[in-house]
């Protein structure tokens, strides 16, 4: 079964009388499991998709089915719910709370799902554990580099057990090296079973999915379903 499938996706934007097609008529679908890497440039309508794939925007025409349900028929509430529990988000920015530590960082989305305090504490170490970090419990954000910012907030992403992992620009503000490493890491959780996709400009980086879907002028041009994944190693 598929856990995303858009079909027929447009998203328009009008300003001023100037109309903007920022995705024109997409449609594909993603099962579970899989590793999937969105590529184009700035324009390209990967930022919008993005957004609708995470249920933070609605497409002007077409559908959109998350692990089975309508996205566009739920209300607010709904779809506050499916992005707490379904989807696991990672930034580019990291979006840590700054006089946090990491384990409190990563048992936030807990919290507001009223998990028990001990259960979301053994459960945040785990992640932390999971993503090399297990040294860096009680470090807030300024005492860690780029790239362990960055594993704090895919353990955060993983804490509620969604049903996909969502990443947009997840290596844009690190090294070479650090990019390796968050990498790994993804191709790690998707050997777990984890469904990852990645928004990405860096074709470099999309070589590291294990599909690569690629967007211009807000339409799907290629979609690599037997790519030959790019693997790190150790």
């Amino acid at each position: 079964m598929s856990i995303i499938k858009a079909s027929h996706v447009s998203k328009i934007y009008h300003s001023e009388q100037v109309e903007t097609i920022a995705l024109d008529d997409v449609s594909f679908e993603i099962e579970a499991g899989e590793f999937v890497a969105i590529v184009g440039h700035s324009g390209s309508g990967k930022s919008t998709l993005m957004h609708i794939l995470g249920a933070l925007d609605s497409p002007t025409s077409g559908f959109y089915y998350l692990d089975g349900e309508d996205v566009l028929k739920l209300s607010d509430d709904k779809l506050a719910e499916i992005r707490n529990k379904k989807i696991g988000f990672v930034f580019q920015a990291y979006n840590l709370l700054a006089r946090r530590s990491s384990l409190q960082n990563v048992t936030l989305p807990m919290i507001y799902a009223n998990i028990p305090k001990q259960k979301r504490i053994e459960a945040a170490m785990k992640l932390l554990e999971m993503v090399g970090l297990s040294d860096r419990l009680y470090s807030t954000p300024s005492q860690l580099s780029g790239g362990q910012q960055q594993r704090v907030a895919i353990a955060r992403s993983l804490s509620m057990d969604p049903a996909i992992l969502l990443a947009d620009e997840p290596t844009g503000n690190l090294a070479t090296a650090q990019s390796e490493e968050i990498m790994k890491i993804f191709q790690n959780l998707n050997k777990k079973g984890h469904t990852i996709v990645i928004i990405t400009h860096e074709k470099d980086i999309a070589e590291f999915a294990r599909r690569i879907i690629t967007l211009k002028d807000g339409k799907i041009i290629e979609d690599s379903k037997n790519h030959n994944q790019k693997k790190i190693e150790v």
